[in-house]
């Protein structure tokens, strides 16, 4: 096998000048986006759902605190359990990435539908960012914006004991 065969795919990905999966080729400011652009991302991100039972595509994109945005889109499954929300997609890749402190979230489903995460998914984004903005769009298309504390204030949070 050639050493060029050898390469990771996502290293194969950067070197034909495509982001590796999972990561927008955008950077955005974390103290000064645009909700908007962020939710331009998570449109890109939604066209890769793969959504055959519910026809009900999400994308979403996670700015971490770095700038770096994560895609992520819903991946359904045949066993029902086995489908993963496009939130926890875009943060399961993040944290796979090093990346762990995030500043926000957008989130989009098809048109005339609101789509805001559901409660595992705001657990799930709330064990990293507690305070992190949430982005969505209303059924009437206008952008919706609050604080994830606000969504799930009464997260669970687990209590590790000192040893």
């Amino acid at each position: 096998m050639s050493a060029r065969a050898r390469r990771a795919p996502a290293a194969r990905a950067r070197a034909n000048g495509r982001p590796a999966a999972g990561v927008a080729p955008a950077r955005l400011d974390p103290r000064m986006f645009m909700p908007r652009d962020l939710m331009r991302e998570a449109e890109r991100a939604q066209r890769r759902a793969y959504a055959p039972y519910s026809r009900f595509p999400v994308g979403a994109a996670l700015l971490a605190d770095d700038g770096t945005v994560i895609h992520g889109c819903n991946v359904e499954n045949a066993s029902y359990g086995a489908t993963i929300c496009a939130e926890r997609n875009a943060a399961h890749h993040a944290i796979a990435q090093g990346l762990r402190r995030f500043t926000a979230i957008a989130v989009t489903a098809r048109e005339g539908n609101g789509a805001p995460p559901c409660g595992m998914c705001r657990q799930v984004l709330h064990e990293f960012s507690p305070r992190m903005r949430v982005i969505w769009r209303s059924a009437s298309g206008r952008l919706i914006e609050r604080r994830l504390d606000e969504l799930l204030p009464d997260a669970f949070v687990l209590k590790r004991e000192a040893r």
